[in-house]
């Protein structure tokens, strides 16, 4: 592999890396009361 190879291959990996830590730190249990409450939220029928 030349230097722009390797480049590329960093680049897929460090992009992973950082859709990994979303999807875990959105799936968590300690956060997922937060991203559920807006979503009752807007269902509910205002007065």
């Amino acid at each position: 592999m030349d230097t722009t190879g390797l480049l590329y291959l960093g680049v897929t990996i460090g992009l992973f890396a950082v859709f990994a830590a979303l999807v875990v730190y959105t799936c968590s249990r300690k956060r997922k009361k937060r991203f559920e409450e807006p979503k009752h939220r807007m269902l509910e029928e205002d007065d």
